[in-house]
């Protein structure tokens, strides 16, 4: 068996020796009795009995070895602003937002909401309540005063960090007046808001409630805030699935296995090494930010790039589309972790923005959140010639379930595969309608996971058990085992499908809802867009099931052409449209092909980069898009609901 076979198989059939291994990557004050207690499935709780705290292991611990190393290194290209921190400066901010926190009564176990665009107070916040055993809820900054009244009156938090506003593409989004409003129409108040006064826009201070972090980090600017330490099964925080319609559902995550899972995937899987630097263009509103951003590097002993603006623009706030590769040689970035979606903005930039830039110090790219076209990886990869690095995982594990770990062994990526199962991960393919396990090569079915789930994955859905169960666990009849019956087994649906190859790799074909049924037969939106992609005149694209009164659905696609002069330019427009309609034939067959493509020149996205399916899908079938407060730039949308209008 290969090293990395062998690595696996040992997390699966010996899980305790495998973990208590991993568990020697971080600190713990009071040693584990436990290492996994799995006696109510599908509950699992990781390192029993043992105390530990992320602060300290982000933090404190590397001050004895690298005070003085960069940790924090915070760049905004909207505000024109550079600014590191060492671990010793990081510390000292820390425990003076942690004494300002405790000053408007924080104590262990007590809920703080963060509401913040991407700013180094951001950071400051969720590693405060780290230090004090809060639980922090992060809030994406700029959510809609509606969404953010739900999630606190869920969260019921005792303080809400904010800021006067964010600012994207050089437009201020005010936060006050957001969060402002939340709190009127919400049942719970905070006892406090702390606010963070960027300058950028009014921001009306209610007396009594509203405290400056200024004036509380003055007041607490010698402060010293020793660590709680903490249950490893104590919730660290909690975190809101984007998409979420109705009640919020709030993923709850512990502590010590949460810190071992990230310490052990930035040796395993990022091949990070203290000292380095690592960059996430991520948000902090987004599980990527909280395991990739703020905790998993500085527990590693890296410096992490938290950056706020665009790829395509520079610290002048001028076009930059090589912004982030000035970063990477600045900074000697080592690993860097972004989206698909950010790679195909960069698609339309001038290819020699990758060549501009001395980017030896760059060992990897890892791309996820959305699955990744081959096109698009192709592109990237020959562009920066170093390995490009899909994983996929959700906000419910915490950390990346498919993908390859070069820390234990050199593996080669497959383009638009994520890779293969990470360690401790029992990744399985079932049957839609039989639940029968897939085993051979290349079967379609549902992407599943086999409990006990590993350290770092959710415990539960915050006061809910029973959602947890009802929302995510499937349970499947036990099988005959030397003449008996085995006890029903409960498998975790990540609600993608997928397929596996003779080799091992998976291959995401999207969610399970985004599935189309054309004359019963039934299409990934994913394999669509794929073969649409490949076409070297498309930028972007996205497709839906469009509802049909013949064939119960038909498959409609939004394409951004490379060449905008297609949107004005009906003849042009038309050929493309053959053209793209032609490759499907060819890939897929006619049944996939796409009943219409337009052209227009941007998609609907979140402020994350992911694609609204939903909101254009309602939006072909003349409904109401519903939620669209994540949404980036209404002109997206608008756009396209003008050209399903004009035929």
């Amino acid at each position: 068996m290969t090293p990395y076979a062998d690595f696996y198989r040992r997390s699966i059939d010996e899980p305790d020796a495998f973990w208590t291994e991993q568990a020697r990557l971080i600190d713990w004050q009071q040693p584990f009795t436990r290492v996994c207690n799995f006696d109510k499935p599908p509950f699992v709780h990781w390192f029993e009995g043992g105390k530990t705290n992320l602060c300290h292991n982000a933090v404190d611990r590397h001050l004895k070895d690298r005070p003085d190393q960069a940790a924090l290194i915070y760049v905004s290209t909207e505000t024109g602003t550079e600014k590191t921190y060492s671990f010793a400066e990081l510390h000292r901010e820390v425990q003076r937002m942690a004494a300002s926190l405790q000053a408007l009564g924080v104590q262990k176990g007590d809920r703080v909401l963060i509401y913040m665009p991407m700013v180094a107070e951001a950071a400051f916040a969720m590693l405060a309540c780290a230090r004090l055993g809060a639980i922090h809820c992060v809030v994406f900054g700029g959510f809609a005063s509606g969404s953010l009244a739900s999630r606190i009156d869920d969260a019921t938090p005792k303080v809400i960090v904010s800021a006067d506003a964010g600012s994207r593409g050089g437009k201020i989004v005010p936060y006050k007046p957001l969060l402002d409003e939340a709190i009127r129409i919400s049942s719970h108040k905070p006892q406090a808001v702390l606010l963070t006064d960027r300058g950028l826009a009014p921001m009306p201070i209610v007396a009594g409630r509203d405290q400056l972090w200024t004036d509380l980090r003055a007041a607490h600017i010698d402060a010293q805030v020793p660590c709680e330490w903490l249950d490893s099964t104590d919730i660290s925080y909690t975190i809101y699935t984007s998409g979420t319609t109705g009640k919020p559902k709030g993923v709850q995550r512990d502590t010590g296995g949460y810190a071992v899972a990230l310490a052990a995937s930035m040796k395993h899987i990022f091949d990070g090494r203290a000292g380095e630097t690592y960059f996430s263009t991520s948000d902090i509103g987004w599980v990527v930010g909280h395991s990739y951003i703020v905790y998993g590097p500085l527990i590693a002993g890296m410096a992490t790039l938290m950056y706020e603006g665009l790829p395509t623009q520079g610290l002048d706030q001028q076009p930059d589309g090589g912004i982030w590769w000035r970063l990477v040689e600045k900074y000697k970035v080592t690993a860097m972790f972004s989206a698909p979606t950010a790679v195909r903005v960069l698609k339309k930039q001038d290819p020699a923005l990758l060549k501009k830039y001395d980017l030896s110090s760059l060992r990897a790219l890892f791309l996820a959140g959305e699955p990744l076209d081959e096109p698009t990886a192709r592109w990237i990869s020959e562009g920066l010639r170093v390995p490009i690095i899909d994983n996929y995982w959700q906000t419910e594990t915490g950390w990346p379930l498919l993908t390859v770990a070069n820390g234990v062994e050199k593996t080669h990526s497959k383009f638009g595969s994520p890779g293969i199962p990470m360690y401790g991960y029992r990744v399985k393919l079932l049957h839609e309608s039989t639940g029968e396990e897939l085993t051979q090569p290349n079967e379609k079915g549902v992407v599943v996971l086999e409990g006990p789930t590993p350290p770092g994955f959710m415990q539960t859905i915050w006061k809910d058990d029973a959602r947890f169960v009802n929302t995510y666990w499937i349970a499947m009849p036990g099988k005959m085992k030397d003449g008996k019956q085995q006890p029903d087994r409960l498998l975790y649906s990540t609600f993608d499908w997928g397929i596996r190859d003779e080799d091992g790799y998976y291959f995401i074909l999207g969610r399970t809802d985004d599935v189309i049924n054309v004359a019963g037969h039934r299409l990934g939106t994913r394999e669509i867009e794929e073969s649409i992609s490949g076409h070297a005149g498309v930028a972007e694209v996205a497709v839906v099931g469009v509802a049909d009164s013949l064939k119960g659905q038909v498959a409609m696609a939004f394409v951004v052409p490379k060449d905008g002069s297609v949107l004005a330019d009906s003849t042009a427009a038309l050929k493309l449209e053959g053209e793209i309609m032609k490759r499907v034939d060819g890939d897929l067959g006619a049944l996939a092909r796409p009943s219409r493509v337009r052209f227009v020149s941007l998609l609907p996205k979140t402020r994350s980069g992911k694609l609204l399916r939903r909101a254009i899908q309602a939006v072909c079938e003349g409904r109401d898009a519903g939620d669209l407060t994540t949404l980036d730039d209404p002109a997206a949308l608008q756009q396209i609901r003008d050209r399903v209008q004009a035929g």
